[in-house]
């Protein structure tokens, strides 16, 4: 993808184990329609594990040798992904007395979460059961091109990525970049950045980002080439992560 050519390092991370997260975790495999989620979405906090994920997280950052450190992190406006990285800068920041300053966390609302709309926090089968006509036009249409009402289709997050790290490679050319954000953006950098097609992606979107996960990318001069994905060795001391 030639808006992300000029970037020295590029590293992707999920947001720490929310508490919606857990919402959906304790309706998994029952007749729930619904996940029991007070917030909207973009308010919805971090677990106690999630935040020790996020500090953890920090701790791996603060590992890093010099030339591979964050020279610029990003985050989606989403209290989740904020709060993991504050916690994880100010855990790399003690950790590495020899950067105390490090980067300045940014905020870029491009970097939300995929907007469900009328089926937000819905299970499989409320979908099925609520909105019947809507279950088929997603099994016809397919996830990739699928856009409930008020919502967005993954080729959706496709054209606002795209704009953001045109953006990204103008605002900092041979940077060290780390974005803290969600799992379909993860998913969706994989499919820019290393020009996979429909089919690749969603196959890549059947195993679940993990919090707090690891995704990195390394220029050899002429584009990045893919390092690691959906790491989690750094996480061994806090549990695994939720999906």
């Amino acid at each position: 993808m030639a808006g992300v050519r000029a970037l020295q390092w590029l590293n992707l991370t999920r947001h720490g184990e929310s508490t919606g997260n857990l919402a959906y975790q304790a309706v998994h495999g029952t007749d729930a329609e619904e996940a029991a989620i007070p917030e909207r979405d973009a308010d919805v906090p971090l677990s106690d594990a999630g935040r020790e994920q996020a500090a953890t997280l920090g701790r791996w950052l603060a590992a890093l040798p010099e030339e591979e450190r964050p020279t610029h992190v990003i985050a989606s406006p989403y209290l989740r992904a904020v709060d993991t990285a504050k916690i994880a800068l100010a855990q790399a920041s003690y950790a590495a007395p020899r950067d105390p300053g490090g980067p300045v966390l940014r905020i870029d609302e491009r970097l939300r979460d995929r907007e469900q709309g009328v089926l937000q926090n819905l299970t499989p089968l409320g979908v099925r059961r609520r909105f019947p006509d809507e279950a088929a036009r997603l099994r016809r249409l397919g996830k990739f091109y699928y856009r409930a009402p008020g919502g967005e289709s993954w080729a959706d997050l496709a054209l606002r990525l795209r704009s953001f790290y045109r953006d990204l490679e103008a605002d900092a050319p041979g940077g060290r970049v780390l974005v803290v954000t969600h799992d379909a953006i993860v998913v969706m950098t994989r499919y820019l950045v290393e020009g996979l097609t429909e089919k690749d992606v969603m196959e890549v979107e059947r195993v679940p980002v993990a919090n707090a996960s690891v995704t990195r990318w390394r220029s050899d001069g002429s584009g990045l080439q893919a390092v690691c994905y959906n790491d989690c060795s750094h996480l061994t001391d806090v549990g695994a992560p939720a999906p």
